[in-house]
């Protein structure tokens, strides 16, 4: 006999052992799942759970059956949502809505976690619900991810609204940009302006961009996408006050699994301000560039203004040294001209100096340097300085002086004679002055300069190395021109070297220089520089007759040329002192040499020698150039010009004699 039983919602008859298997299976799957099964009988107002969620919250089977209650429910749900679940529930009960709903329920360890509720009532036949069944899931771990998310877009919110920068973005497959309302912001419109034009599209953007800038934009946003090359440009956009402002665009796009752009992604930051900096900045140099080139102008021109006097002071006193029947009287006189105009070229080359250094124009040439060389040369400059002063002047070398430093030679030389010349003009009667080495550490060489003067006071020291300061002795009758030092200091350091000095009054003075050694491989890259005016008469060494033009305005100067070329049988002299008069002389009367000017009235001296160059008859005539302009760049720009040498005023007779030598020996000139 079958065991069977009715239900009467479906008319059937089942049998209870398939029955019996249904309900198992249903129960496997529930505790399975992981999930809480839970049905209400409003009946009896009884609550009957199924499944494990309640076990993974840390609650045991008697906690369970103590949850059977609603009321006793409500109690483990965070006070926050109870409200909510209640006018879920009640809306379920009273209007059969379906139940989804989120709320944090208390674990048996005491923390909540988030759980979501699905679930229905049913009803019967006059419409009253008598049953509510659902099944409660743990979906802690997704909103955790979900506030992480959060949190993380709040953040870069933050950052982006921090940095003020405004973002765009582009979605290819619909082909739209969308630009955030910073971006619109940045170039002057209200939120209110945004929402009563409705900009968003990138038509509004383009319009306020040149053509010029947008086919930029377009071109670099098709390389970034084809290419994969950095989307980082700059460009202009009319603000709405019409103002144009500068924005940095930088983006990158995104791409499918099959390497193809589905949108790129941007920002627009706001870089007027760096540029407006910038632009200051670039007018400020190029205004200090200006002030720098007037600078160098007006120095050049003193230059010119101060060696034309001269010239002829300095170039008529060594004419006397070819004058064998000067008296001993007349020689001194002669010697004390020399001498006063010495010291006031000295003095213009010492200003000239400062000037380069500080202009950025003075430039070296460093390589080994045997001290012992210089101090020998040094020495021998200096020692009449000493005799004439009654100072006793002594150089101690040690063991170091073949050991090579790294330095300039002309340089380092013109530092040591002012730091040993001050100590030699400022000592005491029948001191002493002493030049020594020693080492300064592994790498360097030290160079001292003692003295046995006065000393410096100590209220003075500070104010050594300022320009044009002679520290109070202006009032005595020691010459100078205040800048020595400071020329001494600047020259050291462009040299890679230290200078500092050491003084007690009534004792004397040590200064000292610091030079790293010359390491082994390092080659000299120039030559030895040769005094101002060397003390040994040049020679006219070529044999025959040769006629110089010599073109120059100033009279006195052409006197002088006149003068020095008389004392050279082998050579005759023409002077011009029109430009236009010294080109027909070249035409008509070709000479063997040129000397030119470069300061000259309607034409200057690069203008002359370009007609002089480009004339067949005058092409191959060497020119050399004869100017007071005498600072680096003006040589430089000689040289370049096509000077076959460049001499500067106060003439050197020797100078120009040698220059005579090399040119007048060519053989195209000796078989003329």
């Amino acid at each position: 006999m079958l065991d069977v039983i009715w239900n009467p919602e479906s008319c059937e008859v089942l049998d209870k052992s398939f029955l019996g298997e249904e309900i198992a299976r249903h129960q496997r799957s529930m505790l399975g799942s992981g999930h809480g099964f839970w049905e209400w009988d409003l009946a009896t107002n009884k609550l009957r759970w199924y499944g494990i969620f309640w076990r993974e919250l840390g609650y045991n089977e008697l906690d369970v059956q103590n949850m059977t209650e609603p009321e006793v429910l409500l109690n483990y749900i965070h006070p926050e949502d109870r409200e909510a679940f209640y006018a879920a529930i009640q809306d379920t009960i009273k209007n059969g809505v379906m139940l989804d709903l989120c709320y944090r329920l208390r674990s048996k360890m005491g923390y909540y976690l988030w759980v979501r509720v699905n679930g229905q009532g049913y009803r019967d036949e006059n419409g009253w619900t008598h049953h509510v069944a659902g099944v409660n899931y743990n979906i802690s771990q997704l909103k955790q991810t979900e506030q992480a998310l959060r949190a993380s877009e709040a953040r870069y919110s933050r950052i982006i609204a921090g940095t003020r920068d405004g973002v765009w973005d582009w979605d290819i497959e619909s082909n739209k940009i969308e630009f955030s309302d910073i971006c619109w912001e940045q170039i002057g419109f209200s939120p209110t302006d945004i929402e009563a034009q409705n900009l968003r599209n990138i038509a509004d953007w383009e319009a306020r961009m040149s053509q010029h800038d947008v086919d930029r934009f377009k071109n670099a946003l098709r390389d970034h996408i084809l290419e994969r090359v950095p989307f980082d440009i700059e460009y202009q956009i009319r603000a709405k006050d019409s103002s144009m402002r500068w924005i940095r665009a930088r983006a990158e796009a995104t791409y499918n699994e099959g390497g193809r752009a589905t949108r790129v992604s941007g920002s627009n930051m706001d870089v007027t301000e760096l540029k407006n900096t910038q632009l200051a900045v670039v007018q400020a140099k190029v205004a200090a560039e200006k002030a720098n080139q007037a600078k160098s102008e007006f120095l050049s021109s003193m230059s010119h203004e101060l060696r034309t006097p001269l010239n002829a002071i300095l170039g008529y006193s060594q004419l006397f040294d070819y004058d064998e029947n000067l008296r001993e009287e007349q020689q001194e006189s002669v010697a004390e001209i020399r001498k006063a105009g010495n010291h006031l070229l000295h003095l213009i080359n010492e200003v000239l100096d400062l000037a380069k250094i500080e202009a950025g124009r003075m430039s070296l040439s460093l390589e080994p340097v045997v001290p012992e060389r210089v101090m020998s040369d040094c020495l021998k400059l200096l020692q009449p300085l000493a005799e004439d002063n009654g100072i006793q002047l002594s150089v101690e070398l040690g063991t170091l002086g073949t050991t090579p430093i790294f330095a300039d030679y002309t340089r380092l030389k013109q530092a040591l004679i002012n730091l040993a010349s001050n100590a030699i003009k400022y000592n005491r009667k029948n001191g002493k002055v002493v030049i020594a080495l020693d080492r300064a550490g592994p790498e360097a060489m030290r160079i001292l300069v003692r003295d046995t003067g006065h000393g410096i006071p100590e209220s003075q020291q500070e104010h050594v190395f300022e320009p044009f300061n002679r520290l109070e002795a202006e009032c005595g009758s020691i010459e100078g021109s205040g800048v020595g030092l400071v020329i001494t200091k600047r020259l050291i350091e462009m040299m890679q070297g230290h200078i500092d000095f050491h003084s007690v009054e009534n004792t004397g003075t040590q200064f000292w220089i610091e030079l790293p050694l010359a390491k082994e491989g390092e080659e000299g890259v120039s030559a030895l520089a040769e005094a101002a005016f060397s003390e040994k008469r040049t020679e006219l060494t070529v044999q025959g007759d040769y006629r110089i033009l010599y073109i120059e305005d100033n009279p006195a100067n052409t006197r002088l040329f006149e003068k020095i070329i008389e004392r050279f049988a082998q050579l005759s002299v023409t002077t011009a002192m029109e430009p236009l008069l010294g080109i027909y002389e070249a035409r008509t009367a070709p000479p063997d040499i040129i000397v030119l000017d470069i300061n000259l009235p309607d034409l200057d001296g690069y203008e002359v020698l370009e007609v002089l160059k480009n004339d067949t008859r005058t092409k191959d005539i060497p020119v050399v150039a004869l100017s007071a302009n005498a600072m680096s760049m003006d040589v430089h720009k000689g040289l370049q010009a096509g000077f076959v040498d460049y001499l500067t005023k106060p003439v050197e007779v020797n100078r120009l004699i040698a220059v005579f030598n090399q040119l007048l020996e060519r053989p195209s000139l000796k078989s003329a």
